[in-house]
């Protein structure tokens, strides 16, 4: 088993994490296309990144290695011939099928240095920026008033959702919007190029090329024998099949994966939008999903077969058994009221990220629900959020964890 990746519980104490730290696609963001960019406001991008490096200070004052997803392409993108691959496979991403504009556009990014490039890539390039002089498709013509060549990617900062580590594996993972279709490709190149990370010891449950979606904010690692994965808006029940029978053949030590079924909502975007681990026995959760709920257990049959068996029962009741803890304790969002609950939960209060059992990084802003933490004996440490939180995404949202310690 290699011990470049671990991920066996929501709560062991965090060692590696992966973040990606704010740049310019959050200014290419306009009141025009936040819809299509998945946003409902424009966050401030000075602000944005302090808020980030306070998050990332945190981090690393509590031991946790931070990584950096542009220093790991960096690394992954050392020759130019790797560069010119991958900035053909980008723009075939981006919907670009035009020979002519896909031939400016690598010209106009080879040109820059590395980190340069990746930044713009990010960033998205502005029809302003690149002169063409020869029209040569029909799309070029009909989007003629749409400024971007390449849409930013202003989702990037929430690296939770385009990967997610399982045990002592990967899952690249397939989005549900074209808004964030490209986001996975970063990952997959890390993970076929890095130095580190590309090796035949990490195995692949998901491989991000399936037309199944499924999102790394649906997906928990409850303990080192349990995944719970939200079937939702943005995670199909197929993809999660395919993932649970490569847990199971591949021998990953995983038992059993619990799929919660979700309203597909924004309110209920992913699983970890309204339920997240926060100590041995104890989940912060939006009220509204308390239950009785259905939840589907699958585990593994005769001949690769596997089995399937419905519960439909309070939420509680389901991890207690799960966990084998008897007294699993919810501690609702803004304490269950429902003016509070219903802010704080539109700021992600129930989005935390464990960094120990029992020790949880959250938005300030969320301050009657952490202060209930706090009265239940976790440890929140806060941060700032006053512009991170108009993407509408925590803490965990914002950050993929790489290797935690056992619990």
């Amino acid at each position: 088993m290699n011990e470049i990746l671990k991920i066996g519980s929501e709560i062991g104490r965090l060692r590696k994490v992966l973040l990606h730290r704010p740049g310019k696609e959050i200014e290419n963001l306009v009141p025009e296309y936040l819809g299509k960019l998945l946003f409902d406001d424009i966050p401030y991008l000075e602000a944005a990144r302090l808020e980030h490096d306070g998050f990332a200070d945190i981090l690393t004052q509590n031991g946790v290695e931070v990584l950096y997803l542009e220093d790991l392409l960096v690394e992954s993108l050392e020759s130019e011939e790797k560069r010119y691959e991958f900035l053909k496979t980008f723009i075939r991403e981006s919907a670009i099928t035009s020979k002519n504009l896909t031939e400016k556009l690598i010209e106009y990014l080879m040109d820059m240095s590395l980190f340069s490039m990746l930044q713009k890539v990010m960033s998205g390039i502005r029809k302003d920026e690149i002169k063409i002089s020869k029209i040569s498709s029909l799309t070029e013509i009909t989007n003629k008033n749409y400024p971007f060549y390449i849409d930013p990617l202003p989702n990037l900062y929430f690296t939770r959702d385009p990967g997610s580590i399982i045990g002592n594996g990967i899952s690249i993972n397939s989005m549900h919007t074209s808004a964030r279709n490209r986001e996975p490709l970063f990952l997959k190149w890390i993970f076929n190029n890095h130095p580190i990370y590309k090796t035949d010891k990490i195995p692949h449950w998901y491989k991000g090329d399936a037309p199944f979606s499924i999102e790394g904010g649906d997906i928990l690692v409850l303990s080192d024998k349990i995944v719970a994965i939200g079937c939702s808006e943005r995670t199909s029940a197929e993809a999660i099949e395919i993932i649970a029978q490569r847990l199971f053949k591949n021998q990953s030590g995983f038992e059993k994966v619990l799929v919660f079924e979700i309203p597909s909502c924004r309110a209920f975007m992913h699983l970890d939008t309204v339920f997240t681990m926060v100590d041995y026995d104890k989940f912060t959760i939006h009220p509204g999903i308390e239950g009785p709920l259905n939840v589907y257990e699958i585990t593994q049959g005769k001949a690769d077969i596997l089995n399937f068996e419905v519960h439909h029962d309070d939420l509680s009741k389901i991890l207690s058994k799960a966990l084998n803890i008897p007294g699993i304790e919810l501690i609702r969002c803004g304490g269950g009221d429902a003016i509070v609950s219903g802010r704080e939960q539109w700021s992600d209060g129930s989005n935390t990220l464990a960094i120990a059992p029992g020790v949880v990084v959250t938005y300030n802003r969320n301050y009657v629900t952490n202060d209930i933490l706090t009265k239940k004996g976790v440890k929140v440490l806060t941060m700032p959020s006053a512009e991170l939180s108009r993407g509408r995404g925590g803490p965990r949202c914002m950050s993929m964890p790489l290797y935690r310690e056992n619990i």
